[in-house]
């Protein structure tokens, strides 16, 4: 893993600390580049989130499909868990937190702006950090491509029906035009990028991932300085937000990977195939739920705040779930 992946919350926290600075000192700057979209879709951001997204697209290798017939238990759990129970739990930790026990601390609105938010994040399965989990916990490389690619597909499909229904029970209005557009947009056109990338480079594409790699490190960096410098004024004025943000996110990363590991564990799964699969459940593809949630609900919202808070509570608890999965790798049948 190298230092980028390493101390990726320690970037995301400078940044973090940038965009509020300069959102405070610069507002003008940052109303400017709000006013740069085209059909609720801000332009700068999709930018910054094409950097981010296109390199981990090229890694899909729409060939390894034909082994999804090997060793299907890992594939059906990661499937199970990603969309069958990961969504739903939740939507419904946010609506547990956001309208029950937070319900005196923030207003109707925000509350609804912040589920959203988590909605989005539980609804995009991870992409490409799912690689780099996979290879702490020595896991099979060919099968976690496996999983990633399986997912992607489904995502194209699956992912706009099932946040439209989970935002509607959560009484939010769900723009179908913007929702759909982001999924083409930020799903099925990288894709498609990605795949024609692997056909005409073939042997190539390692060299260009690796070349890429620095543009896609930039594209998150200043995405998450834009976001916290829209944000700036209310995380000024109320900053527990973070904190209230965080408390459910925690919750239901954890959860999600311990029901995902121990159902690997009782369905007798092989440590290589276990682990990655309860870590790429746990995962959250939060590059998606970031561009979804800013053109559904603006730059400036709930929703855009507790993706982006996604990303920084993330990193450090997967960390700790890939130390948790490696010493208790003698749970598991390594034969």
């Amino acid at each position: 893993m190298g230092i980028f992946e390493r101390y990726l919350s320690v970037w995301v926290g400078l940044c973090i600390i940038a965009g509020v600075v300069l959102g405070y000192v610069l507002p003008g700057l940052f109303a400017t580049i709000a006013t740069l979209e085209y059909a609720h879709v801000n332009l700068v951001v999709a930018v910054l989130i094409w950097l981010m997204i296109y390199p981990m697209m090229i890694q899909v290798d729409f060939s390894s499909l034909k082994d999804v017939g090997r060793k299907p238990r890992g594939l059906i759990l990661t499937l199970v868990i990603n969309w069958l129970i990961k969504p739903f739990s939740m939507a419904a930790i946010g609506w547990l937190f956001f309208h029950v026990l937070f319900k005196d601390l923030v207003e109707p609105a925000t509350a609804n702006e912040y589920i959203a938010g988590m909605i989005l994040l539980g609804d995009a399965p991870c992409t490409a950090m799912v690689f780099v989990w996979s290879q702490l916990t020595k896991g099979d490389p060919n099968y976690t491509l496996v999983q990633v690619s399986v997912n992607d597909i489904i995502m194209i499909f699956a992912f706009a029906p099932l946040a439209a229904f989970l935002l509607g029970v959560s009484d939010i209005t769900v723009p179908w035009e913007t929702l759909l557009l982001s999924v083409v947009l930020y799903v099925v056109l990288p894709l498609i990028a990605g795949y024609l990338t692997r056909l005409f480079l073939q042997d190539q594409v390692s060299a260009l991932v690796h070349k890429l790699k620095p543009l896609s490190v930039v594209g998150l960096l200043a995405t998450v300085v834009l976001l916290f410098g829209f944000q700036a004024e209310t995380i000024l004025a109320q900053p527990e937000r973070i904190l209230l943000i965080a408390i459910p996110l925690l919750i239901q990363t954890y959860g999600i990977f311990f029901i995902a590991y121990y159902a690997a564990r009782g369905l007798k799964l092989q440590h290589n195939i276990a682990a990655p699969a309860a870590l790429i459940g746990t995962s959250n593809f939060f590059e998606l739920a970031v561009a979804v949630a800013i053109s559904l609900f603006g730059l400036h919202s709930g929703a855009a705040l507790a993706t982006v808070v996604g990303v920084l509570v993330e990193v450090p608890v997967m960390l700790s779930l890939v130390k948790f999965a490696n010493a208790t790798r003698h749970w598991f049948d390594n034969g």
